[in-house]
């Protein structure tokens, strides 16, 4: 079994996601106590998916976060670069539209998408910036990016027993349920290595984005982060 490291080496990463394909999305609303459901109802409010809307879901594995969306109406493309997710996606969810392809090098024209978002996978990318930037340069003018990524508690004795969890019990757990205990262990390290929500806003910032801001959810043990690619037409802060 490949153990992915913080390096987050695209190889790794992707063989460790092929590994535990089959059983993902089952052990994620095990490991997360049933939580995860609940995040993804959030987003898609947040997001608002209309019929026709045009969206890019980054990093979708196997179409999880794309199903409230396509349940919506909207035009969903779901991409991953773990081919073991997708392949286990296409058996799941027959009416999406599943691409391989990079984070890092989208494979799609810029202002293509009334928004994109990424589900608990920006933090798996090797280049956080790289990633915004491509998501930035595919966003349409006056479209948007929602990002839901594991955070920060922001109550300090939930974050000492949260932090507890991930580090002591989780890889306990995941031993005796998983067949590859490891990619737990690396979920539990990028985790506590992930910046926090005022954190990854700036990176956002820095990326393009404007009007950036985030909902906590689970007292902060997820956030939800929207930014707005500005229509410099329409810009009136913009300078001649």
């Amino acid at each position: 079994m490949v153990r992915a490291n913080l390096n987050k080496d695209p190889d790794d990463v992707s063989k460790m996601f092929d590994d535990v394909a089959t059983r993902y999305d089952f052990l994620n609303d095990l490991l997360s106590l049933g939580r995860t459901k609940a995040w993804r109802r959030a987003v898609t409010s947040i997001i608002a998916p209309t019929p026709g809307m045009k969206i890019l879901d980054i990093a979708a594995g196997t179409g999880s976060s794309s199903r409230p969306l396509v349940d919506k109406g909207a035009e969903v493309v779901a991409l991953d670069f773990s081919e073991g997710m997708l392949a286990q996606g296409r058996k799941q969810n027959k009416d999406i539209k599943f691409v391989q392809g990079d984070a890092l090098n989208l494979p799609f024209a810029e202002n293509t998408f009334d928004s994109t978002t990424i589900s608990f996978g920006l933090r798996n990318t090797s280049d956080t910036a790289a990633a915004l930037k491509d998501a930035f340069r595919v966003t349409k003018p006056s479209g948007k990016i929602v990002i839901a990524e594991f955070s920060h508690p922001t109550n300090n004795l939930f974050k000492k027993l949260y932090l507890n969890y991930l580090m002591k019990a989780l890889p306990v757990v995941a031993k005796k349920i998983s067949k590859n205990p490891e990619a737990y262990v690396y979920l539990a390290e990028s985790i506590r290595a992930w910046p926090d929500q005022a954190g990854l806003a700036l990176l956002m910032q820095e990326s393009g984005f404007k009007s950036v801001a985030w909902q906590d959810l689970t007292f902060g043990i997820v956030a939800v982060h929207i930014g707005y690619k500005a229509d410099v037409a329409k810009d009136t802060s913009a300078k001649p």
